[in-house]
């Protein structure tokens, strides 16, 4: 699982992927601090959390659309899963190196609150707890392309649907309101990526929260280590 784990996030940066993602994530967080934050004169960040919000809709495909589907395209798949490691093992390896990818790209806010130390006070729990909201969100996502990567040899197929797949369950909320059934209309809303996590970027720690975007990183986990395994016997 180690040797997994190694070789996947050495090759973020033994391509232009990880470079181009750290440097894109690190450019629009820079943009929205100037925007939102130095340029009008506020210490509160909740906007900029928000907004980069649907960075990570663009960027976290392109961490994940080559995990499994770029073994597939080059038939290297075959070997990794005749190693003698576990399915679950396989997948949490690859899992793991690109939520530590993506958290890496988290630390361009300890950067923005480190800048807005010279010039006001930021609430540095607030801002920790939003990075904390983020972690959670990217696990998502990460879970949701990861399986998207398995179910495909092509790397561009895996990022533009998972691109699709996070839009749309981030937009359930917008969705949910166009539902005349009351009930219905407030499950679909609280399936919603996007209403889950503005909870965290006001400020706001909810325990369901956090247990919603566990839930969803191991079921996508899961549907993911099914279609592994059915790939190891076929």
């Amino acid at each position: 699982m180690s040797a997994i784990f190694k070789r996947e996030l050495h090759s973020y940066f033994t391509s232009p992927v990880g470079y181009v993602v750290l440097a894109a994530f690190m450019f629009f967080s820079g943009v929205f601090l100037w925007v939102q934050c130095l340029y009008v004169g506020t210490s509160n960040m909740s906007t900029v959390f928000q907004s980069m919000f649907f960075i990570q809709l663009f960027v976290i495909p392109l961490i994940t659309m080559r995990l499994f589907a770029e073994d597939a395209k080059q038939k290297t798949d075959q070997a990794l899963l005749t190693a003698p490691v576990s399915i679950p093992g396989i997948v949490s390896a690859k899992f793991f190196s690109a939520m530590v990818m993506f958290i890496l790209c988290l630390c361009s806010f300890i950067v923005d609150g480190l800048v807005l130390s010279f010039i006001s006070h930021p609430d540095w729990s607030v801002i920790i707890g939003n990075v904390f909201g983020m972690a959670l969100l990217g696990a998502s996502f990460v879970s949701v392309g990861l399986f998207i990567s398995s179910l495909t040899d092509s790397v561009i197929v895996a990022a533009i649907s998972s691109f699709a797949v996070n839009v749309l369950i981030s937009l359930l909320d917008t969705l949910g309101n166009t539902i005349p059934v009351d009930f219905l209309k407030n499950f679909v809303t609280s399936l919603s990526f996007q209403s889950r996590y503005s909870h965290f970027a006001l400020g706001l720690f909810s325990f369901a929260d956090v247990i919603y975007f566990a839930t969803v990183s191991l079921f996508f986990l899961f549907l993911t280590d099914r279609v592994i395994d059915r790939k190891r016997w076929a």
